[in-house]
């Protein structure tokens, strides 16, 4: 992908086409958000502003189609890539796209038009077992009406979030080898949160739960666990490992709860021990 992201950056004339016709396509707004992202990085976000109005107007006219994910993946990887070009931190930079992310799901913009009465109607409809499941817990005064939308609110957001993500690091790949081959390898590796990084984050998730801002709990373990993506691919770098351990990872990440908790614990304990600078060779 990297003879496009050169063509993209020929001028902004390319990189606005590109990032506008992406968003048309269903399914490509990561494309077009990986393209501002790639422009607001090496450029900063006045000169980006072109390419990001140009994806943001068919992203905005998905909105108004009932898709608010184009738009507010658009808008935060925007956001992300600002931070991590102005401090260079990657974990300020994942800090401020989470609460981004929790204000969008308490907006309740990823709530399908309309509400989920619906939604919850066609799933009675479609399985006694829900049903019962749903009945059960109004019975027990929980409103079943809300619970679905903080779901569905939830999760498409964390889908979101996590999608910026991975159009940032695309796009600082792009950014790194067009103009510093090798950069984001070693960017990446040496992703670490600080100290004060996580105390922020613990205090997200414990001020989501005493405020009642389910959004913030939701979110606050996101930037801890690209934190140990990082601390994964850093040590297998380290020790120069063979690629086929990345994809059995990423396999057991997926398909695992108790993988993603281990990573999360090693992410958390490598803020205080610092894995890759004691296992770095030293020079004499």
């Amino acid at each position: 992908m990297l003879p496009i992201a050169r063509w993209l950056m020929r001028g902004t004339p390319y990189a606005a086409g590109g990032a506008a016709l992406a968003a048309i396509i269903p399914w490509l707004f990561w494309f077009s958000a990986a393209i501002v992202a790639l422009a607001t990085l090496r450029r900063g976000l006045a000169p980006a502003l072109p390419v990001l109005v140009a994806a943001a107007v068919p992203a905005g006219w998905w909105w108004t189609q009932g898709d608010a994910i184009p738009l507010a993946s658009v808008l935060l990887v925007t956001l992300m890539a600002v931070v991590l070009r102005e401090r260079m931190r990657w974990g300020e930079a994942l800090i401020v796209g989470t609460l981004a992310g929790a204000m969008m799901i308490q907006l309740g913009i990823f709530v399908p038009p309309g509400g989920t009465e619906q939604l919850l109607e066609q799933l009675r409809q479609g399985s006694a077992e829900i049903d019962r499941m749903l009945t059960e817990l109004a019975r027990h005064g929980y409103d079943t009406q809300q619970l679905a939308t903080l779901l569905i609110g939830g999760i498409t957001g964390l889908v979101v979030l996590v999608a910026a993500i991975g159009c940032l690091a695309l796009a600082r790949a792009w950014q790194a080898g067009l103009y510093n081959p090798g950069g984001f390898r070693e960017e990446f590796h040496s992703l670490r949160l600080t100290l004060r990084e996580l105390v922020v984050l613990v205090v997200l998730g414990v001020v989501g739960m005493v405020l009642g801002i389910p959004s913030l709990s939701m979110l606050a373990w996101v930037p801890l666990l690209v934190a140990g993506i990082a601390l994964v691919h850093g040590f297998i770098g380290i020790k120069g490992m063979n690629g086929l351990w990345l994809i059995a990872f990423y396999l057991l990440l997926i398909t695992t709860w108790p993988m993603i908790l281990i990573v999360l614990l090693a992410a958390f304990i490598d803020v205080l021990a610092d894995f890759r600078g004691r296992l770095a060779p030293r020079s004499d």
